[in-house]
């Protein structure tokens, strides 16, 4: 019988991870979409994939089990080896030199989930023996209170519980410190649009025999046609993308209480003319289960990831409604690089290191500086208050023969 299955993530093997299908669904949230359906009418998609995901007690984020690692639903970098939270560190670092080595600088991380990156970027300042450490606190922001205790019993087993902050800015905060967000702009809600010689349709949810499906419809608000038209994009007939309105308010609540300091968000996430290239008729949303890849979002509905390619051009925008500046941009590839991944490696290859540590991390290596994966996320950087001409050596791109 031929396996029908999504594509797996590279680098797992399908005889060892369990069935995707085997997740399921949550009926209780299933049976609420589709009584909200059927009394009101067919639904945005990004109101459908906001409840899917972030619905309390139900949506895939607001499970207390986390859906990144290898035994979860997929992988991240964090999770791939501790040396992607020392790039991040390295990076921080530069920017705490540039501010005057302020003390406190505090580091605030929306969407922590259960402490991944939290401990792997902590344990790295502590592994280079960074001065900066001991003027970090560190703030989680987490919609899920369950994940919030299991991020600080991370921390505490890292030995790293005594640099936690208070899980929210006051709301007249006027800090100094930095946001760090890493694949979280991916999972925001996004809209489905689909081009007709007549001109631009939504993509909504309905109900049809009892099952989700895609309802055509007009635009349930003109910002969409606006933002294709800003990009100079037109969709050729039968085309899906994604856009995601969401990125304004996400932004501009995210860095409220930033006064001084840096923003990094690490995604995946291209330019426009790529991203709504009519090479992908279908759009770039994709399902994460089990390391299986899909893109039926109406299956295994609250429990399975949901994510879009992020608008380069749009957070570009966004940061720039929010009052932030940008800093610099890199790939995570360059950003492994330009930190010096020989130093970086050499903080975890020490006399006593096994070859089974050893070959894990020049696995981590690779699959973290694959340009084709991981590597190729887009880390951007966006500043404010920060001193005129502020330059930061880990966004240097490093010159290539014959480039």
């Amino acid at each position: 019988m031929d396996d029908d299955r999504p594509n797996l993530e590279p680098g797992f093997r399908r005889e060892t991870l369990p069935d995707p299908e085997a997740v399921g669904e949550d009926e209780a949230l299933v049976a609420r979409l589709r009584q909200e359906i059927e009394t009101s009418g067919p639904i945005t998609f990004a109101r459908f994939m906001d409840r899917s995901l972030y619905e309390p007690g139900h949506g895939y984020y607001r499970r207390p089990a986390p859906g990144p690692g290898r035994a979860g639903d997929y992988l991240t970098a964090p999770e791939a080896h501790p040396i992607f939270g020392a790039a991040l560190g390295r990076l921080l670092e530069q920017a705490w030199d540039e501010l005057g080595r302020p003390d406190p600088f505090t580091i605030t991380e929306p969407g922590a989930g259960t402490g991944a990156l939290a401990a792997v970027l902590l344990g790295g300042l502590r592994d280079l023996g960074s001065p900066m450490l001991a003027a970090v606190p560190y703030r989680p922001l987490e919609r899920e209170q369950e994940r919030l205790t299991a991020f600080r019993d991370r921390l505490a087993a890292w030995g790293l519980a005594g640099l936690l902050a208070g899980d929210a800015a006051p709301p007249d905060a006027a800090e100094t410190g930095a946001v760090v967000a890493n694949e979280v702009l991916d999972a925001l809600p996004v809209h489905r649009v689909v081009g007709r010689r007549s001109g631009l349709r939504e993509l909504l949810v309905g109900v049809e025999e009892g099952r989700f499906v895609h309802v055509e419809g007009p635009l349930t608000t003109p910002d969409l046609a606006a933002r294709l038209e800003a990009e100079r994009v037109v969709l050729e007939e039968g085309q899906v993308t994604e856009i995601c309105l969401a990125l304004d308010g996400w932004l501009t609540d995210a860095t409220r209480h930033l006064a001084r300091g840096v923003v990094i968000l690490v995604d995946y996430a291209e330019e426009p003319t790529t991203l709504h290239s009519p090479v992908r008729r279908d759009g770039t949303l994709r399902a994460f289960a089990r390391h299986a890849v899909g893109g039926d979002p109406f299956r295994h509905v609250g429990r399975q990831d949901l994510t879009a390619t992020v608008d380069l051009a749009a957070v570009r925008i966004a940061a720039a409604r929010a009052g932030l500046h940008a800093v610099g941009e890199t790939t995570q590839a360059e950003l492994l690089a330009a930190t010096g991944s020989a130093e970086l490696t050499g903080a975890y290859l020490r006399a006593d290191t096994s070859l089974e540590d050893a070959l894990a991390l020049r696995s981590a290596l690779v699959r973290l500086m694959d340009t084709r994966g991981m590597g190729g996320f887009r880390v951007l950087v966006l500043g404010r208050g920060l001193p005129p001409g502020t330059g930061l050596p880990a966004l240097r791109r490093l010159a290539r023969p014959g480039a």
